[in-house]
């Protein structure tokens, strides 16, 4: 039951080791035909060009009458450095509403299905690994304890083991989850056997934790379960997963399309409703052509571990942070390294008891986003790695262009506002801009709108959500919270990427996890850029062009009252008020799973019994 017979785990690519026309034709786990999957790539490929060409043209019509100055070459530039994350996500979107309205199940997750075939019991031994950092130890423990309960009701509870990874260097919380393993190990054994372990260095931050973890107690594992503080998922989820990857020898990664869990405060609830259709469209559309060079989202997966362990290593970055120093994102680096190494990553796009939980407040969100755009922004020096296949080559591009793409949009913002003041009276073709803004807009918005077509024309699709009338109420209250959180987020990872190339390093620590009301103090000395940058914007148009007041009217709100978004949306007592009258509900809060229940209704002993 040890990974000592997974074949292929090291040594050359599958495509040097099988000389048969049918092995060449295939991805290396044999799932998909090469040339298919090589021309939905080119299609996609082409359909993003063309649109990104197409409106760059456009928009150079709209400043053309009179010849293209400097500024607005470097206004064209910043539109041309923002389009691609939104092109990409029309398109994506788009063909992912295509692949949800079609009959039958979507060929990415039948293709992973038939390879299981019946039910059968597990043959590997499997690691449930749960990494925390300054974490609320209780919380982080009733997710665990009822991932176990959940696993040991399968029947097949005796081939998982579990594993609390601690990173924590508050000697408080330190001690708090010392006693909470020791006075609730029983219920964390199950069938199977619970470990906990604590590093003194947070060396390399989670992927080193998780190293560690493989290079201690790895080799017994044919498979590992990566999990994050926030992470829940069902036992029947983790095992049919598993059934997938043990049937299909050259998977090295199975992701999980991981959810939103039911949500408290304001911010969590709406920002939870919006991703929820719209990152399934925007998945299901990705899965298509990124086939067996999908993503990884560092949790809430299951994967491969002699595989990850002979080709997953990270590679070292020369240089001090913020650019250089350890990886702070490793998923995608993992994703690239394992299918450089011959084997497919997949995700499976597919709502499951799979969930984590969503930050509580804006800037609980900012927060994560200027982590995980630090983390992208490292691999502008991974992109010349060697053999890595095209596609996971542009992952990488891909991970930084959405980050450039906020910042992108602010710098047009910038230079537009200078370009009325140097120039008010300017020839420009009015009705031709007006015309492209909206399409810009319109497809900026366009994956939530796509996702929620989808979510309408499905079988009962609105009744889980409420009824027609209360998901479209929902999907209003979440296109005008998207609108006002954008322009101050876009404007704050702007400010964090200018502090980025004067080489100011981020802080890594635990996240907020549980409802918190945000001080107008608190909100003010965070986001009072915003405000300012918003009233600037007002006077210069409204002593310029006034008109061009009603077309930036949607970044302009979102700076000024970025400070009373951020109180509002944290109020604990108005988020209490959503919940009780499922406004945003997601389906879960009608018909709560077991699993989720369970979490709710998990209380960890506090202290070992007399």
């Amino acid at each position: 039951m040890t990974d000592m017979i997974d074949p292929g785990a090291v040594g050359p690519h599958p495509s040097l080791l099988s000389s048969s026309p049918q092995g060449k034709r295939m991805t290396p786990a044999g799932l998909q035909n090469r040339r298919t999957i090589r021309w939905r790539r080119i299609a996609m490929a082409v359909l993003n060009i063309a649109t990104i060409i197409a409106i760059m043209i456009g928009i150079g019509f709209v400043f053309g009458a009179d010849g293209i100055d400097l500024l607005e070459i470097g206004i064209l530039a910043a539109i041309g450095l923002s389009l691609p994350w939104t092109v990409l996500g029309f398109w994506n979107s788009l063909l992912g509403l295509i692949i949800a309205l079609r009959s039958g199940t979507p060929e990415s997750v039948s293709i992973l299905n038939d390879r299981v075939g019946n039910r059968t019991a597990l043959k590997s031994r499997i690691a449930v690994a749960m990494a925390i950092r300054n974490e609320d130890p209780a919380r982080a423990f009733a997710r665990l304890m009822a991932i176990r309960a959940s696993l040991d009701r399968t029947g097949q509870g005796r081939s998982f083991d579990v594993f609390i990874l601690s990173d924590t260097d508050n000697p408080v919380i330190a001690a708090e989850e010392e006693t909470l393993f020791a006075a609730n190990k029983a219920a964390l054994d199950g069938f199977g056997r619970a470990t906990y372990r604590r590093r003194t260095e947070n060396t390399g931050y989670k992927a080193g934790n998780i190293w560690e973890f493989l290079d201690e107690f790895g080799e017994p594992y044919r498979f590992f379960v990566p999990l994050d503080a926030d992470s829940s998922m069902g036992g029947e989820t983790i095992l049919d997963m598993c059934r997938i990857i043990e049937a299909t020898p050259r998977l090295g990664i199975l992701q999980s399309l991981a959810v939103g869990a039911p949500a408290d405060s304001v911010f969590g609830r709406v920002f939870q409703f919006g991703m929820r259709h719209g990152m399934l469209s925007f998945t299901l559309g990705s899965a298509w052509w990124q086939a067996d060079c999908g993503p990884f989202w560092g949790h809430n997966a299951v994967i491969r571990t002699a595989a990850f362990k002979a080709h997953c290593r990270l590679p070292e970055l020369g240089g001090k942070a913020p650019w250089g120093g350890p990886l702070l994102s490793h998923d995608q680096i993992e994703a690239v390294l394992m299918r450089r190494g011959g084997y497919e990553v997949r995700v499976l796009p597919v709502e499951t008891e799979s969930y984590e939980d969503n930050p509580v407040s804006i800037l609980d969100f900012m927060t994560r986003e200027q982590r995980w755009m630090n983390g992208n922004m490292q691999y502008w020096r991974l992109l010349t790695m060697p053999g890595l296949p095209p596609v996971s080559r542009f992952q990488l591009v891909q991970a930084i262009l959405m980050y450039l793409s906020g910042p992108a949009w602010m710098l047009l913002t910038l230079l537009g506002m200078v370009k009325v003041v140097v120039d008010p009276l300017g020839a420009y073709d009015n009705e031709l801009g007006v015309a492209m803004f909206l399409l810009v807009v319109g497809m900026s918005l366009a994956p939530k709108l796509f996702g929620a077509i989808a979510v309408a024309r499905q079988s009962g699709g609105l009744a889980l959500y409420g009824g027609t009338g209360q998901f479209l109420k929902g999907v209003g209250i979440e296109t005008l919270f998207s609108l006002l959180m954008s322009p101050a987020v876009a404007l704050r990872l702007t400010i964090f990427l200018g502090g980025l190339l004067l080489g100011r390093r981020i802080r890594w620590n635990g996240q907020e996890r549980d409802v918190h009301g945000i001080s107008w103090g608190t909100a003010t000395r965070e986001l009072w850029p915003q405000t300012v940058f918003g009233l600037a914007m007002i006077v210069t148009f409204a002593m310029t062009v006034p008109p061009i007041l009603l077309w930036s009217a949607p970044i302009v709100l979102g700076l000024i009252l970025a400070i009373p978004f951020a109180v509002i949306t944290a109020s604990p007592g108005l988020g209490q008020r959503l919940a009780a009258n499922r406004v945003c509900a997601i389906p879960e809060e009608r018909a709560m799973p077991d699993l989720l229940t369970r979490v709710a209704a998990t209380r960890p002993v506090v202290a070992l019994s007399a």
